[in-house]
């Protein structure tokens, strides 16, 4: 996951490399950025570098950085939290964004792809716990064994979807949460697709 200004250092790379044929000097960042000191700049290429965006190359001035080739960035909208309070997808504000790549997240190029915050452990033998962001993509192709954000008599979740003697439930991946079983509606809001978990800071002692 990029932070806002980390993404915005890789989009000034990646646009002067196309406009010039060159990349930019950690000089020339600093001054498009207006930064302190090189360091910040040091500091954004490492951030980018070990989250997979750039290659560094050693003893070269100008080819000090390179985009990863094929790797496309979308920022995907972050709707709120789950499991509370989703009716419908349209009716929701949007919260911020978060930049992933496209292919290492399992986003399609075409699908409608949004992002919502776990709230709860209901999902921990999923490896799912409360404080991350899951990516779900709005598709039809729904299988059974997928984990989803549905609409389930109203209220909607994040379960896994299981269809057993051709009924459909949802399933808790925590023994202490009942399985679900529609008595009304169950709607398939999106698919997980991947996962983004969010960093504790150590506290300093």
């Amino acid at each position: 996951m990029l932070t806002r200004r980390q993404k915005s250092v890789l989009d000034f790379i990646q646009s002067e490399q196309r406009e010039k044929s060159i990349t930019p000097s950690t000089r020339e960042i600093q001054k498009h950025f207006r930064f302190a000191s090189q360091t910040s700049v040091m500091q954004y290429i490492a951030a980018l570098e070990r989250k997979g965006f750039l290659n560094r190359h050693a003893r070269k001035a100008r080819a000090l950085i390179t985009p990863m080739q094929k790797i496309r960035i979308t920022d995907v909208p972050i709707y709120g939290e789950i499991p509370a309070g989703m009716s419908t997808l349209t009716e929701q504000t949007i919260e911020g964004h978060v930049s992933l790549d496209a292919r290492s997240a399992n986003v399609s190029k075409n699908g409608q792809t949004f992002a919502l915050r776990v709230r709860g452990d209901s999902m921990i033998g999923a490896h799912i716990v409360d404080g991350d962001i899951v990516i779900l993509e709005d598709r039809k192709d729904v299988q059974n064994g997928d984990i989803v954000a549905a609409l389930i008599d109203g209220e909607t979740t994040l379960k896994r979807y299981v269809v057993e003697h051709g009924r459909p439930y949802l399933k808790a991946e925590n023994p202490r949460y009942p399985n679900l079983s529609p008595a009304r509606e169950l709607k398939i809001q999106g698919v997980m697709m991947s996962l983004v978990r969010k960093q504790e800071r150590r506290k300093s002692r």
